[in-house]
């Protein structure tokens, strides 16, 4: 691909920093350089960092990564319920942008301590919420809660095609959509695209989810060559195929000042 990419979903791990088994797995090392080397071939220029369950709450790994992938990149973490003002305010010092609830395997904050945590951490710094959550599973309270807050993205297309119909509803209250992780989800991630895209062409962010940890099976670099296939069969603009893989989400990560 010629365009620029934000890879608005990757993972690193590193074994120098504290990993935790999350329903008895712990993944392989995959380094910053390992990013590199493995995605050479996609012209990504940015991206977003994301903290995953078998890290817990460890912000070493991401505050080293993020200096050594530079200023496009930013972190999305998790934290605990009870983190100070003043660490998440140096959080946001070294390029945190978002934090991470992640409903589908556990490990971070109660549904009933989101919207305290969410909404704390964007007065403090303008930070999004980010869900990995099954769309499927997303109530009418829940929903209520995720369309309330500032901004909001959501993992892996929503995860199933049984929620496909919730995640457009949220789409049209403003919610953001990875186009990530087509090897892990249970839905034709093409179907979804089209119908994100008609929605709102603004909501749609791209990623690789490298290194594809528990996956059935890992990112391949076709996976971009098939979301551009399906825009442009579509009839969609050279521009608005450029903002889904670049436009959408650096403006939703690199365009929020703190409050």
């Amino acid at each position: 691909m010629a365009q620029p990419v934000f890879d608005a979903h990757l993972h690193i791990v590193d074994s120098a920093f504290p990993l935790v088994e999350n329903e008895g797995y712990l993944p392989g090392q995959f380094t910053v350089a390992d990013y590199r080397k493995r995605t050479d071939e996609l012209h990504v220029a940015g991206g977003a960092v994301v903290s995953g369950s078998f890290q817990a709450f460890d912000q070493g790994y991401l505050i080293a990564a993020l200096k050594k992938l530079g200023p496009t990149f930013v972190g999305v973490t998790q934290i605990p319920v009870d983190t100070s003002d003043r660490q998440i305010l140096e959080l946001h010092e070294a390029g945190v942008r978002a934090v991470r609830f992640n409903v589908f395997r556990g490990g971070s904050a109660s549904l009933g301590e989101l919207d305290r945590l969410a909404r704390r951490a964007h007065d403090l710094a303008g930070w999004h919420t980010e869900l990995y959550i099954d769309a499927q599973k997303i109530d009418n309270d829940l929903a209520r809660i995720i369309t309330a807050l500032p901004a909001v993205s959501i993992d892996h297309l929503g995860m199933t095609a049984g929620g496909l119909p919730t995640l457009l509803r949220l789409v049209e209250r403003g919610v953001k959509v990875k186009a990530t992780g087509f090897g892990r989800i249970k839905m034709d991630p093409a179907t979804a695209i089209r119908a994100i895209m008609k929605v709102d062409p603004t909501a749609l962010m791209v990623g690789t989810d490298l290194p594809s940890t528990r996956a059935e099976r890992p990112f391949r670099n076709e996976d971009f060559q098939l979301i551009q296939q399906t825009l442009e069969a579509e009839g969609f603009a050279p521009d608005q195929v450029a903002a889904v893989f670049w436009g959408n989400a650096a403006d939703f990560y690199l365009n929020v000042p703190p409050q």
